[in-house]
């Protein structure tokens, strides 16, 4: 790989451009120009369990104008239209590491089908402040894939570099599996987790019948969709779990940010309403979680 950019730089792009950036990979952080301007000047400091505590300077941007080779897309799903508009220029390869499924349509229409490839991260990271990256658990993977064989060197290379920096990378059999195998897991966790703002260690002891159906039903959304997901597998991940795991959408509802409600959960159920699915315990969460933080529930 080339050049990569990274367009947010959070908790997850943020610590993908520090990991690429100090092996020296050519790497440019697409941001907002506060965070664009401290980055050029402070660099980006990594706090990680896994890679240890490091700073590095990757180049820092308010607007993409030249070519790179590929484009990391790891903002909010809900602030990605806005974010897609410091993108002046036409990668080689966009991969999003986002939540969901929607966002690959929104992508598509945007650089076109045969330069979008999908992505899926699993981290535990958040970024504190800004120019500050704070990765507080050692897991830590990326999944990458496409259903056209030609993008397949390009990302490829991508798990290459990503590899090289000490970012475990690989290459799945498909999109479906890749977004599905992390959208069942998520689901669960963040719906649970943030309707009952408890950690998963309550979760799992005192809402374990919940916490599974989420699980179940999800997955066979999943598999319609062309997946191949074993719910008892997404579960046990969460039962291996540490006990005060929390979720994003828990942590946005209490800051008062919005959540990633339509995101997540509104793609698991329009994904169900698509294959004529019912998913009554997901449903009934994302209403809980949609009065919590006093917005409006997903539209299957």
């Amino acid at each position: 790989m080339s050049s990569s950019a990274i367009l947010g730089p959070g908790g997850v792009g943020g610590f993908l451009a520090g990991a690429l950036a100090r092996t020296g990979e050519d790497t440019v952080v697409v941001a907002r120009e506060p965070t664009a301007d401290l980055i050029s000047r402070q660099g980006l400091e990594v706090k990680s369990v896994r890679l240890g505590d490091f700073t590095a300077h990757p180049a820092a941007v308010a607007r993409l104008d030249s070519a790179v080779d590929v484009l990391i897309v790891a903002t909010k799903a809900t602030t990605l239209d806005l974010a897609l508009e410091r993108i002046e220029s036409i990668p080689r390869l966009v991969v999003p590491v986002l939540n969901g499924l929607d966002h690959m349509t929104t992508l598509r229409e945007r650089f076109g089908r045969d330069q979008v490839a999908a992505g899926a991260i699993r981290i535990e990271s958040n970024r504190p402040r800004g120019g500050l990256i704070v990765q507080t658990s050692p897991f830590l993977r990326v999944d990458l894939a496409s259903d056209d064989p030609a993008l397949r060197a390009a990302l490829g290379e991508l798990a290459g570099a990503l590899e090289r920096a000490d970012v475990p990378a690989a290459l799945g059999p498909s999109e479906a599996q890749i977004l599905w195998s992390k959208l069942v897991r998520l689901n669960a966790l963040a719906l649970t987790t943030s309707a009952y703002d408890a950690p998963v260690g309550i979760i799992r002891t005192q809402h374990r019948a919940t916490l599974e159906a989420c699980m179940r039903e999800a997955a066979a959304v999943a598999n319609a969709d062309g997946a191949d997901i074993d719910p008892a597998k997404r579960m046990q991940e969460l039962d291996e779990a540490h006990a005060e795991l929390g979720s994003s959408m828990q942590r946005d509802i209490a800051a008062g940010r919005e959540p990633e409600l339509d995101a997540i959960t509104g793609s698991v159920l329009r994904a169900a309403a698509r294959h004529g699915l019912g998913c009554p315990t997901i449903a009934r969460l994302a209403l809980q979680v949609a009065a919590r933080a006093e917005i409006a529930a997903p539209v299957p």
